[in-house]
């Protein structure tokens, strides 16, 4: 190994491109990749959110976003469903904020029970103003938004924000106003018992499959769905039904492939360069063993390095970035799958580079009419 490493830090130059070409393969394989994931997450962020088994839905509801009314009796005849705990109302839709200014800016409006629960912004114990209502902290500029901020409507019923929360921006370009249930329906003008969707928790002990499908059956003009159903269609609509959508799936794909290609194409490429030390170490009696060892370790090693250097690089910049781009998200899972993936393409890469310094003859370094040895006279 330490033959290896010296001989991978002789040519200094050499080892610079490699590394910076992994860093930048690293680079925009992390960039696109949060792209991607942070779009999916906040397709789905508040169905994610609701501690809720079971959804009930309008007809055809793709997202949370889009949604018509169930019908008035639904929640009532949920509630008579054998293994249906609780039935909570969701109420969701467009809005006109009104800036102190005058100027006006669409929002989308959301108000739930305040059973709701799970990660949902307004919970059980959460203290509610009358008119109050939280905003996404990445929405605060652009709603002018400071607090207590005076002279804020929403389709000409005064709001003030309450609260600024995280976690919760939205690719839309319309921000999420999360309120109390009353006050949701007042400011989108909805009738007293109006909901676009019912979260359901299911009472210990019964199997949830089997209680949404009792729902179904009594509630045919109603779809129920499990809320990893629910999650997966919203993701799936806004990534396949959608040119936004399509066109990060595409980036998101491209960045992968060619950032893998460029880590294996640059670990090959380099370790072809060194082909005649390697039939210098066979000539002078290595193993096919240690020069097949030696190949490895050179490459993995200049891979961690351009990895380390790359996300280095990404993190900060995602960062930087997130002002503009809120809902930019990279789990660890994001970076692990990354490096992993970066790892074995330059383990594959260095062994097809192995079998051509196997192949390589050893009395090649004696003979003076090598191309090779001639040019690096």
């Amino acid at each position: 190994m330490r033959l290896a490493l010296a001989n991978l830090l002789h040519d200094r130059t050499r080892l610079a491109v490699t590394v910076a070409g992994i860093a930048f393969s690293t680079f925009l394989m992390l960039f696109q990749g949060s792209l991607l994931l942070g779009f999916l997450r906040a397709s789905s962020r508040v169905i994610e959110s609701v501690d809720a088994d079971l959804w009930i839905a309008s007809h055809g509801a793709n997202s949370f976003d889009f949604a018509t009314p169930v019908p008035a009796n639904t929640r009532w005849m949920a509630r008579g469903v054998e293994g249906v705990a609780t039935v909570n109302q969701i109420v969701t839709g467009l809005g006109f904020w009104q800036r102190p200014d005058g100027s006006r800016q669409t929002v989308s409006v959301v108000g739930a029970d305040r059973e709701t629960g799970g990660d949902y912004p307004i919970g059980p114990a959460t203290v509610m103003l009358r008119e109050a209502a939280w905003i996404d902290s990445s929405d605060e500029s652009n709603l002018s938004v400071t607090i207590p901020t005076p002279g804020l409507e929403i389709s000409g019923h005064r709001v003030r924000v309450q609260k600024t929360i995280n976690d919760f921006s939205t690719f839309l370009g319309t921000p999420y106003v999360f309120m109390a249930l009353s006050d949701a329906r007042r400011c989108l003008g909805a009738a007293k018992e109006q909901s676009m969707f019912l979260a359901i928790r299911v009472t210990p002990g019964h199997d949830a499959g089997r209680v949404r499908q009792a729902l179904q059956q009594r509630l045919p003009e109603t779809d129920v769905w499990t809320a990893s159903e629910f999650a997966f269609r919203a993701k799936r609509y806004w990534t396949l039904q959608t040119g936004a959508g399509a066109a990060l799936v595409t980036a998101g794909l491209l960045g992968f492939v060619v950032g893998v290609l460029v880590v294996s194409q640059t670990v090959y490429a380099t370790t072809m360069e060194h082909i005649e030390e390697f039939a210098t170490l066979k000539a002078l009696g290595a193993s096919s063993s240690q020069v097949a060892a030696m190949v490895v370790v050179q490459a993995i090693a200049g891979t961690v390095c351009g990895l380390v250097l790359g996300i280095i690089a990404a993190y900060p910049s995602m960062h930087a970035a997130r002002p503009l781009i809120a809902w930019i998200y990279t789990p660890w899972q994001l970076t692990a799958g990354i490096a992993a993936s970066a790892l074995v393409m330059a383990g594959l890469a260095s062994i097809a580079a192995a079998r051509a310094a196997l192949s390589v003859e050893p009395g090649r370094v004696l003979d003076p009419k090598s191309p090779r040895l001639n040019s690096s006279h």
